[in-house]
């Protein structure tokens, strides 16, 4: 969406990564290598790298700081890493908050009552999971762009859907048994004449902040997505991911300079 406009100077963004330490899938995920840095380390880049392009169209008495940035871990070696990167972690999360079953909802609001004990205003609060380490500053920027304070209950990333509904994506008939397409009458013999279809890719959520103290995520019913390529949207949940990614990765790589910021938009050093 290289045509989105940039994010209005007047919003006061939070920005909340959440990263807890257990993980099933890919052991110790969130601070896993990925191109010889933590995993975190991307989403940080890209909180770091919004604020300063929000700033760049601020006067300078009312500058945004990485105070706004929270890293919310129950893990002693996550908040290591992420002071590493330059981000404070003055709390651990409670137990309560970290288990399996621990709903996303309930973390964010944890963070936002801790920013609230900071005295830090905020107008919407910005979900970066750390699994998603090709989402940059300007995704982030541009996304923020399209919210509205209480017009929006939230903008969120999207890249479009492998399956799509009206053309290869099936239900079973519980009766029957027999498959029958999910949408339409199942007529379409080309996917270019199916409407297009989008699935949450895990970048990039732009919240509401009293939408989110009045109902989970998926009551909001205006949500406005941001479109991300398939490429920009690899999200890390298994090996296979993983591999995916280091593969992406060293692909991008080879042509730049080796002063390049490769995942993110700004040069840490210009930080």
């Amino acid at each position: 969406m290289s045509d989105t406009p940039t994010a209005p100077s007047t919003l006061r963004p939070i920005f909340i990564i959440p990263a807890r330490g257990g993980s099933k899938g890919i052991p110790g995920k969130n601070i896993i290598d990925l191109g010889g840095r933590p995993l975190i380390a991307y989403s940080i880049d890209a909180a770091l790298d919004t604020i300063m392009i929000l700033n760049g169209s601020r006067d300078e008495g009312d500058l945004l700081g990485r105070e706004r940035i929270i890293v919310s871990t129950d893990s002693a070696e996550i908040a290591a890493k992420a002071s590493e990167e330059g981000i404070d972690v003055p709390f651990l999360r409670p137990d309560y908050l970290s288990t399996d079953s621990a709903g996303s909802r309930e973390v964010i609001l944890h963070a936002m009552e801790y920013a609230d004990s900071q005295g830090i205003e905020y107008d919407c609060v910005v979900l970066l999971q750390p699994t998603s380490p090709f989402r940059t500053g300007r995704h982030t920027s541009e996304a923020i762009s399209l919210f509205r304070p209480a017009e929006t209950d939230m903008v969120v990333s999207v890249c479009e859907t492998s399956s799509n509904p009206y053309y290869n994506c099936f239900e079973t008939d519980p009766e029957t048994g027999w498959l029958h397409i999910s949408k339409g009458d199942g007529l379409l013999t080309r996917r270019q004449d199916a409407p297009p279809a989008w699935e949450y890719n895990g970048a990039v959520y732009v919240i509401d902040p009293e939408a989110i103290r009045s109902m989970p995520l998926g009551a909001f019913t205006r949500r406005l997505p941001y479109v991300m390529s398939a490429e920009d949207s690899v999200d890390i949940d298994t090996p296979l991911d993983l591999t995916v990614a280091r593969a992406l990765l060293t692909s991008r790589t080879r042509d730049l300079d080796p002063g390049d910021n490769y995942a993110g938009d700004i040069n840490p050093q210009q930080r």
